[in-house]
């Protein structure tokens, strides 16, 4: 069954490889039956790690409707998201994620999120990248702001 939205992101992501700009991941938002967003993975063309095709179609969204979820909104992206789209779609609050090749189709194409899984579930020291708590104590006075604020804008 053809769906006009996947089949975008998957074209999205085949001109993005043919253009040689980034790599093989397209994704759109959509709303009410309608294109509101779409984008390419941008990483090498703006040395940016975090320009994936899902990442950049969220910012994007949110823009074009001034908010910072997209409750009623659905996305169609290429590929499985990985880790760090998986946060970004969960923190947008979309109603529903579609996707066309998965993680194992990625990672054979090189582009394996395998270890970060497995980092997660390791402590802290243990880390490929150690992760070392500091100024804890310090720290939690924002939140205590946070929790005074009589004007803050809940999310």
């Amino acid at each position: 069954m053809t769906n006009p939205f996947m089949a975008r992101a998957i074209q999205l992501s085949i001109e993005n490889v043919r253009s040689g700009q980034g790599g093989p991941f397209g994704a759109v938002v959509v709303k009410d039956e309608k294109i509101i967003a779409e984008a390419v993975n941008c990483v090498t063309s703006t040395n940016d790690p975090t320009a994936h095709a899902e990442i950049i179609a969220i910012r994007q969204a949110c823009a074009k409707l001034g908010v910072f979820e997209l409750l009623d909104c659905e996305i169609y992206t290429s590929c499985e998201p990985c880790p760090m789209c998986l946060g970004a779609i969960y923190w947008a609050r979309l109603a529903r994620v579609y996707f066309a090749s998965t993680a194992l189709d990625a990672s054979k194409a090189g582009f394996d999120d395998s270890l970060i899984y497995r980092e997660v579930s390791k402590q802290h020291s243990q880390r490929k990248i150690p992760m070392i708590q500091i100024m804890r104590d310090d720290a939690l006075e924002a939140f205590a702001a946070w929790e005074r604020q009589l004007n803050k804008h809940p999310y």
